[in-house]
């Protein structure tokens, strides 16, 4: 089940709403529903998750105090990481890197989410031990945080130390109900208008033969594309943040316009907020950061980044994603940054922009040789030969295509309620018929959106590599 389609927004979405505002119980009507969403699914894989709640639990006991604390924390890394390189790795491991015959049904079938939920439960037992976060007073407080179903297939990250005092005690106000149901439609509407409308010219130029791919072709197919993964990613955030809003949880911000960047130190600091986060406080600052000299600073950059591109997902494509990314900010650092801050800032918004369009070539590719081929025709004038654009886009998807290259900086920022950050002062006491209006153009759109998915249009899922 995802957010875009009909048994979720019609079905599951509104009775876990009704179940959580009439019954008592808002901690197990959220984890039954949580575990609910997961099974649907995944089936007897919620086991799985259960499981490994159960474990991380029993070692975040041990983790907070005893004499054994550090071997304990070992344990429990190591356990998650194994769980997770078992069902996400293992294949891989098998097929591309030790080359062995292995029948597909012998590979494991990968849970969905199952980085999100191991790379959580990894932070709470380090944040625990750290002393940075309360240890979880229950099984179903830590169940809930680690299962809840917003963030689940799709993060953001979420700390322990974020939630944890919501878990056990919670207010949720007449406010935090209309910021969470502005921000979930909102979101929904970076999916369904403009992600899949990217997504259906991202996927046709990828999907042409190199005999067939133009250089005007694959530029409009990798701009789709970088619209498409953009729009659907962090469409999925805030519709997970606008959900845990009326919840009564504030989940962090996960993107902040990462294509205004100008540098991709920066892009970093602004896609994917939480994972950034995430590999800066649990690798990149313990393998020592930038404290111990030049050369070691670049070694941990890539390392990071080698992990980061393998972390979404088991393919040598990925691998080679981040290590480009870890390259390149390696070189950023030894002296590129300082040079690019003296260029004009259009330079430095192309260079960084460039630089990311290239990367997603290679992050979409199915193999090195579809990455190879789609590249050369970028750059070396390759002239159409029988699909022409008008074929690869309509009229439709380009009118959505444009309205994505506006969205994709901050515009809506500029308002007091269709915004993606945190919220204003002036937002909460704006004049009541402003909330009417913006609840009426909110409803005008989650009904557009919906006549959308009704209709049957083209609705991706490109989260089941994570």
């Amino acid at each position: 089940m995802i957010f875009s389609t009909t048994s979720f927004l019609f079905v599951f979405l509104p009775l876990f709403l009704l179940c959580y505002a009439v019954l008592p119980w808002r901690n197990l009507t959220a984890l039954v529903f949580s575990l609910l969403f997961f099974a649907w699914g995944e089936g007897a894989y919620v086991l799985l998750l259960l499981m490994t709640v159960g474990f991380n639990y029993l070692i975040g006991q041990r983790v907070e105090e005893g004499r054994s604390r550090s071997r304990f924390l070992a344990l429990g890394v190591t356990v998650n990481l194994l769980v997770l390189g078992y069902y996400k790795y293992f294949g891989f491991l098998v097929a591309s890197v030790l080359e062995l015959p292995i029948p597909e049904q012998d590979i494991p079938h990968l849970p969905l989410g199952i980085s999100f939920f191991i790379f959580q439960s990894i932070s709470y037992l380090i944040d625990v031990y750290r002393g940075d976060s309360p240890r979880a007073k229950s099984y179903f407080d830590l169940a809930l945080y680690i299962a809840m179903f917003p963030q689940l297939i799709a993060g953001p990250i979420v700390r322990y130390a974020t939630v944890a005092q919501a878990i056990r005690h919670r207010s949720i106000s007449a406010y935090d109900v209309y910021r969470g149901v502005i921000l979930f439609v909102l979101g929904l509407s970076y999916k369904v208008l403009l992600a899949n409308n990217a997504a259906e010219v991202a996927d046709a130029a990828f999907g042409l033969a190199p005999a067939q791919l133009s250089t005007a072709n694959a530029w409009v197919g990798i701009l789709a594309y970088t619209l498409q993964i953009f729009f659907d990613f962090a469409g999925y955030s805030l519709m997970a943040i606008g959900i845990g809003r009326v919840m009564g949880f504030h989940f962090p911000k996960n993107f902040d316009f990462p294509y205004t960047s100008r540098s991709i130190t920066e892009f970093w600091r602004r896609w994917h907020m939480s994972l950034s986060s995430w590999f800066r406080d649990y690798l990149y600052i313990p393998l020592g950061g930038n404290r111990q000299g030049n050369l070691r600073t670049y070694v941990n950059l890539f390392t990071v980044f080698l992990l980061c591109g393998l972390w979404h997902g088991a393919a040598w494509t990925f691998v080679v994603w981040g290590v480009f990314h870890g390259v390149i900010l390696a070189v950023e650092r030894a002296g590129l940054g300082r040079m690019l801050s003296r260029l004009p800032s259009p330079a430095q918004h192309g260079y960084a922009l460039l630089l990311v369009m290239i990367g997603w070539v290679v992050f979409r590719a199915e193999n090195f040789a579809q990455a190879s081929y789609y590249l050369q025709a970028m750059f070396s004038s390759v002239p159409g030969k029988g699909i022409s654009f008008v074929r690869l886009v309509s009229t439709e998807n380009l009118i959505f295509m444009l309205l994505g290259l506006l969205f994709a900086m901050p515009v809506l920022e500029r308002t007091k309620t269709f915004r993606n950050g945190e919220d204003s002062a002036d937002a909460r006491s704006a004049h009541p018929a402003r909330f009417v209006l913006n609840g009426f153009v909110a409803l005008a759109l989650f009904l557009f959106c919906s006549m959308y998915i009704m209709s049957g249009t083209y609705n991706p899922f490109i989260y089941f590599r994570f």
